[in-house]
């Protein structure tokens, strides 16, 4: 069940009905509904290992000394991770009705990389006017790339990741950016418990 259940949200996002999960799993209904009582349990241990997965790239990305190539790992680590499963990225930059751990993933993720950020900008290798928001973009951004053909999603991610960072470098060139669209707040807000 988990394993039809991972399938279908990585091809469809996390809309697919639980009675379509049931239907791959080669399941009734009331089976699938007995191991997993409600859409967030079953949301919740299908991305178990994703959501150790983007926090194992986050910390040995804020770990890394050179904040900015720290930062780039992040990026281009959590860009790949996102192209070969949609519902993750729905999962975790969404507010997914009842995603109580997401929202405290996003939490637990978004305070250092927002103290990484700092010191990329203090180290003059992230741009000055670069806000929490713009990395929150960039994964939403990234979404796109998951309807890529399954062959070239992972050199889709590495490109996207290096024009992303190209564009977030700091040099003396840099145009100022428009104000932040204000996506933090919202995703910071979500329920942690």
């Amino acid at each position: 069940m988990l394993e039809a259940a991972r399938a279908a949200f990585s091809e469809h996002g996390l809309d697919v009905p639980m009675r379509e999960i049931a239907r791959r799993a080669e399941v009734g209904p009331a089976t699938l509904y007995r191991r997993f009582p409600t859409k967030q349990a079953l949301v919740d241990e299908a991305f178990t290992d994703e959501l150790r997965a983007c926090a194992a790239i986050v910390r040995d990305g804020c770990a890394d000394p050179d904040p900015w190539r720290g930062l780039c790992s992040i990026v281009t680590g959590i860009t790949e991770l996102n192209t070969h499963n949609q519902g993750f990225v729905d999962a975790f930059v969404s507010s997914y009705p009842g995603a109580a751990d997401f929202a405290a993933h996003r939490a637990s993720m978004l305070r250092p990389l927002t103290l990484l950020c700092r010191r990329a900008q203090e180290a003059g290798s992230l741009r000055a006017d670069f806000v929490l928001d713009d990395l929150i973009l960039v994964l939403m951004a990234g979404r796109g790339l998951w309807a890529a053909p399954p062959a070239v999603r992972t050199k889709a991610a590495r490109r996207f990741a290096a024009l992303t960072l190209d564009a977030l470098r700091a040099s003396p060139t840099t145009t100022t950016l428009p104000p932040p669209a204000g996506l933090t707040p919202g995703i910071l807000a979500q329920p942690t418990s």
